[in-house]
């Protein structure tokens, strides 16, 4: 099984270098902040024009790590439409690319701050579930245990060869794991931000996505 390695409240989870997170004997796929239609919801009201094909490209990045973890149940931790109202902003073909990756699926999208409530979509809706001892939800609790959250994009960077590289990350302490954004064109928070700093413990990690994945202190400053 490819992926970091990362033990966490007797889980055995693989962060990937896609960004997802696998958990191999529940044959579980978490992701996070797929933003399904940014580009649609930003052309309606005048903002940033993006290419017309981030939606396509998650979902293919999606597709790829379903077939090679062959992941029977996915959970969404939230935000995985960029506005609640997919049956516009998303093309019929993208819609039911969706519908074919949840056949056979047990599906869960967690509701997140961009799709606060059920979505014309198959799959279960819901605030947060638990899993075993592992507990998921979009936005981070201020008093965790064992919780696997997103919302904040996290990136890390780090000096190479007299430059420095940024890559998303998940970041890890005891009590909770904070996914990247799996999305194409989300952008990010830094790890040094007073927020993330805020929620995470001193001794925290980041996992940068990417090749090679690379696990380093979380960085509290910039560099």
């Amino acid at each position: 099984m490819t992926g970091h390695p990362l033990a966490f409240h007797g889980a055995d989870l693989r962060a990937l270098a896609s960004g997802a997170l696998f958990w191999p004997d529940r044959a579980l796929l978490v992701v996070s902040d797929l933003h399904f239609g940014k580009s649609a919801r930003l052309s309606a009201v005048g903002g940033a024009q993006l290419p017309p094909y981030e939606t396509r490209e998650t979902l293919q990045k999606l597709e790829t790590d379903l077939e090679t973890t062959s992941a029977r149940s996915v959970v969404c931790l939230g935000d995985s439409f960029d506005t609640p109202d997919v049956e516009t902003a998303l093309p019929k073909a993208d819609r039911l690319w969706i519908t074919h990756l949840q056949a056979g699926r047990d599906w869960v999208w967690i509701e997140g701050n961009h799709d606060p409530g059920p979505v014309r979509l198959g799959g279960a809706h819901l605030a947060q579930i638990t899993i075993g001892p592992l507990t998921f939800r979009h936005i981070a609790a201020s008093d965790p245990r064992a919780e696997i959250s997103g919302h904040y994009h996290p990136k890390a960077r780090i000096p190479l060869r007299g430059r420095s590289l940024t890559r998303p990350c998940f970041l890890v302490d005891q009590q909770r794991i904070i996914l990247p954004a799996y999305g194409a064109f989300t952008g990010g928070l830094h790890s040094h931000s007073a927020a993330l700093c805020a929620l995470m413990a001193p001794n925290a990690r980041a996992i940068l996505t990417g090749s090679p994945q690379v696990e380093i202190a979380m960085p509290r400053a910039a560099t």
